[in-house]
């Protein structure tokens, strides 16, 4: 697979990038232990390999210490260790002879330490393993040449880790003497190059090349390799030898996230069952080889330089042999392209599939009937495009049998085809959400005839047990809407003005999540909604929250950006009880009243959300975060009787010094009244 053009600035980006994004080593609490012959000594803060233990010892796990260096000493009381792990030690070097008596040893792990410091002389410990299989190098600052040597004359090795090093251009040199190996990891490197760099590895079945700096593949002849993984590179060409007879063991291909111009150039003979192309610029060319507009332009696509001792390609925009054998695909990941259509054929190729996944792309029409969609087909995924209309006829969607989820939201659909949805047998999930179709009412049902026109009837769809209409521009949903129907979940949000009325009492019995945000629902009952289990009710501005929810066994409960003031303390009870989980930031508590909080703080099984977020507003209409407020307020029976037994002294001083004052300046006025009282003339 050899690759070309590489710019320097990607380099400088991705090391940026490296740099900004070091792994962090913080080790995990764990007690030293022995358990059989395994010994767990992580974390303990070691300088070097303990010496007292068990000589019969299998396993020895020596992550996050400070073993800078392994002596040649180290490991010989140890003849029976089959794995040994040094992850996070800042291991500098392994001694020559560290491996000298270790000859059962088959899984060594020195991820994340600093073996690019003395990398020679561990190379030459390295070489006295005969039976090593299992070898983790990944994040330790290796470069191509340091990681050959280290790897030299490990023939035995199976499974191989170079993650997150500094790898850049591999050759037929990097992994020559690794004959036996069967799965290697690379991502995370900053690979530009592969010049026939796993030709000596026959028996490669795995290989991750993810997280790189690829700009393509072409000359793809791994035909023995069953998974490859080079998503997140800047590949925009995958281009696979076709001139190979011999079948292709490919069965998973990731190229998601590159710069994919061209649906990838498939091996002629594979058993590739999941393709993976999302995030890229796939589109297709047919329409252009019949471009009677501009009869000038070029029809065909020519490759250059693909490999020095090859011809230059010259291709049709689009030719049938190009996309290789996809007769095995059960997943065809293409979300966020710029697919317009397929060309003709291209589904119909594909009578295995069982997901096609296509949100976010250019489509504007979806035709089921000359598509040729197989009767496997379980997934759907048409979300975000530009749908207008939709075309089918009875006998495919009778076909489409197995076909279980199906996604249009988020499209222009205005109409829909008669029976769209029930006319699938085994439909389970469907989403229109943020579409403008139109659903039928009680008398619309009767009249409804098979066209384009026609509304859509949820009614009796037996199978169906998912169904997402948000922002539909929803205002009334009729009484017998979902008559017949057993929802489990029902998505209603973004409707404002929404009038539910009685229409979802016949769902009262199967549902088990209801969606009603930002719809201004006010008065629902939900206390014949035994079976809910989880409730949105946000931005809705409720002054409260419902009290017939009391009565069902809620596990979350979502009340955001509403108007609540308080919960009652006999609700929060209630709540608190069953609840796992409830949102409630975004509304103008009273901090006078928030012992709420406190029960739900003090139920541990509550999740309380965003719980620092929760703010409420004092008496001077100044707002706090409800779990610093001392609530004050709590307290004014008790500060109030503190403030009048200080103030009946003051007042009592007040009087006897205004008293005293008087007297002063009108001794004689008491002397009079004691006479006019009490001091009267005798009858004698």
């Amino acid at each position: 697979m050899p690759v070309r053009s590489f710019t320097p600035v990607l380099l400088c980006s991705f090391l940026l990038w490296r740099i900004l994004t070091a792994v962090s080593s913080h080790p995990h609490q764990s007690s030293c232990q022995l358990i059989h012959r395994t010994a767990l000594y992580n974390g303990c803060e070691l300088s070097s390999v303990p010496a007292d233990l068990p000589d019969d010892i299998e396993e020895l796990q020596l992550n996050y210490n400070n073993i800078t260096t392994l002596r040649n000493s180290s490991l010989l009381r140890y003849p029976a260790l089959n794995t040994l792990s040094l992850t996070c030690n800042n291991l500098e070097n392994l001694e020559s002879n560290t491996f000298q008596d270790s000859k059962l040893l088959v899984i060594l792990n020195l991820a994340n330490n600093n073996l690019y410091v003395g990398y020679q002389e561990t190379s030459r410990a390295l070489k006295k393993l005969p039976v090593l299989r299992n070898l983790d190098l990944s994040q330790n600052n290796l470069n191509e040449m340091m990681a050959s040597t280290l790897l030299q004359n490990l023939s035995s090795l199976e499974y191989l880790n170079l993650s997150g090093n500094l790898l850049q251009r591999l050759d037929e040199t990097s992994f020559r003497d690794l004959h036996q190996l069967k799965e290697l990891d690379l991502q995370g490197n900053i690979i530009f190059e592969i010049d026939s760099a796993f030709d000596s590895n026959p028996k490669l079945q795995r290989l991750n090349l993810a997280f790189n700096l690829l700009p393509c593949l072409t000359d793809f002849h791994m035909t023995q390799l069953v998974v490859l993984n080079v998503s997140h590179n800047f590949i925009e060409w995958f281009i696979s030898r076709q001139d190979l007879n011999e079948t292709f063991q490919l069965e998973t291909l990731d190229l998601s996230k590159n710069k994919l111009i061209f649906f990838p150039f498939l091996p002629s003979y594979s058993n590739l069952r999941y393709l993976y192309l999302s995030h890229n610029a796939v589109r297709f060319y047919e329409h252009l080889s019949d471009n009677v507009t501009a009869p000038n332009s070029s029809k065909t696509v020519e490759f250059y330089n693909l490999r020095e001792y090859m011809v230059n390609v010259t291709a049709q925009l689009w030719d049938e042999d190009l996309h290789g054998d996809i007769s095995n695909l059960e997943i065809l990941d293409l979300r966020v392209n710029q697919v317009s259509y397929f060309p003709q054929g291209f589904i119909q190729k594909m009578p295995g599939l069982l997901r096609l996944q296509i949100g976010t792309n250019c489509l504007e029409i979806l035709n089921l009937t000359s598509q040729g969609f197989s009767s496997s087909l379980h997934e759907l995924d048409v979300s975000n495009n530009r749908l207008n209309q939709i075309f089918a006829d009875d006998d495919t969607l009778t076909s489409l049998e197995n076909l279980t989820f199906f996604n249009l939201s988020w499209n222009d659909l205005k109409h829909l085809p008669f029976g769209l949805f029930s006319s699938l047998p085994s439909i389970w999930s469907v989403d229109v959400s943020y579409n403008n179709v139109v659903f039928c009412h009680s008398e619309d049902a009767e009249i409804t005839t098979q066209s384009d026109t026609a509304c859509v009837d949820w009614r009796n769809i037996m199978s169906l047990r998912q169904l997402y209409l948000k922002g539909c521009n929803l205002k009334r949903i009729p009484t017998v809407m979902f008559a017949g129907l057993a929802l489990t979940h029902l998505e209603l949000s973004d409707n404002p003005g929404l009038i539910v009325q009685d229409s979802l009492r016949s769902l009262s019995r199967t549902l088990q999540h209801l969606d009603l945000g930002n719809t201004q629902t006010q008065n629902v009952d939900f206390s014949h909604f035994h079976s809910l289990r989880s409730l949105n009710l946000s931005r809705n501005s409720l002054p409260q929250i419902p009290s017939s929810l009391r009565d069902i066994n809620l596990r979350s409960l979502d009340i955001r950006d509403n108007n609540l003031s308080t919960i009652p303390a006999a609700l929060a009870d209630a709540l608190a009880s069953k609840l796992q989980t409830i949102f409630l930031t975004g509304n103008p508590f009273n901090c006078c009243q928030t012992d709420w909080y406190q029960m739900f703080r003090r139920t541990m099984t509550v999740d309380l959300v965003g719980h620092s977020d929760i703010k409420c507003v004092d008496h001077f209409q100044q707002t706090h975060r409800v779990k610093d407020y001392r609530l004050p307020c709590q307290e004014a029976g008790e500060s109030l009787l503190w403030y009048f037994l200080l103030f009946v002294p003051v007042c009592i001083s007040f009087l006897g010094i205004l008293f005293i004052v008087f007297l002063t300046f009108k001794p004689r006025i008491i002397e009079q009244s004691i006479k006019k009282n009490y001091l009267k003339p005798t009858s004698y």
